[in-house]
């Protein structure tokens, strides 16, 4: 049974995204997954912000901020006490057939709503596996949340035949870069360390949320090349999303890792703030 509460293609609801959209022919575009507790979109402006900027790298015109506004306020309006709620921007129509856009096509919205449930049994720590996938580093479009997503789709397909929570991507040149669906931290000696996002990987909205929150909170941190090595040497790890927060991390493989107050610290923090 599916738990979409409503999907608006361009403001519509109920139309079908046609079969020569850009995003569905070639992954042109790029998207949002935005946790909506009590009908209050958390982050809502970082998300847009980032939007923003990865649609102007990659030429497309950003929607009108009123439409999109407007496609959201409807999906909230349909918002259970916790949901998701995904945006998409494609370059909208393919024109003409082949790879190169078409210059000032339209870019087209398409705005879902889904219920959710809260993530549990999480506080004491998650297992990580490591993905036999490699990404290839450097990548044109690192940082971006992009619809070309399928190399994290077939290192997800790995994950079926594993009990653990998530597993880790590391890089052609042997870095780890993030989780499948997630970013990472490593505590070491009071620090932060989390792999920069300029070569390969998503500049997560969390990711930033927590460095943010890390500077306010007097916790060093900053961005790092690390490898798996590392990461076994670390003091503590954690993981981070839009949809799970802060979790901090037991194991990776066989190793295991203790407790970490600045985990807490920074867990407790978030889960306060919306914006």
């Amino acid at each position: 049974m599916s738990d979409l509460r409503g999907m608006w293609v361009d403001g519509v609801e109920g139309t079908l995204v046609p079969a020569d959209d850009r995003g569905l022919q070639y992954g042109d575009g790029l998207f949002e997954t935005i946790l909506v507790r009590n009908g209050v979109p958390r982050f809502l402006d970082l998300h847009l912000g980032r939007l923003e900027r990865g649609l102007a790298r990659l030429a497309i015109p950003f929607p009108d901020d009123s439409l999109l506004r407007a496609d959201i306020a409807r999906a909230l309006d349909r918002a259970p006490p916790l949901a998701i709620l995904k945006l998409i921007v494609t370059r909208g129509t393919a024109e003409r057939r082949g790879y190169a856009p078409s210059a000032g096509s339209p870019a087209r919205r398409i705005v879902s709503l889904w219920s959710a449930a809260p993530v549990t049994g999480v506080g004491q720590g998650v297992a990580l596996g490591v993905a036999q996938l490699r990404l290839p580093e450097p990548s044109a479009f690192a940082g971006l949340k992009h619809l070309n997503r399928l190399e994290n789709v077939m290192a997800a397909a790995e994950e079926l035949a594993s009990p653990a929570f998530e597993s880790l991507l590391l890089s052609t040149n042997g870095h780890v870069v993030s989780g499948v669906a997630c970013n990472c931290f490593l505590v070491r000696s009071g620090e932060l360390l989390t792999p920069p996002v300029d070569r390969v990987g998503v500049a997560g909205v969390m990711r930033h949320v927590v460095l943010r929150e890390a500077a306010r909170l007097g916790i060093p941190a900053r961005e790092q090349v690390f490898t798996l090595e590392d990461v076994f040497r670390a003091d503590a790890m954690f993981i981070t999303n839009a949809r799970i927060g802060v979790v901090p991390v037991q194991r990776v493989r066989e190793h295991l890792f203790g407790m970490s107050d600045i985990a807490q610290r920074l867990r407790d923090a978030i889960e306060l703030l919306d914006a």
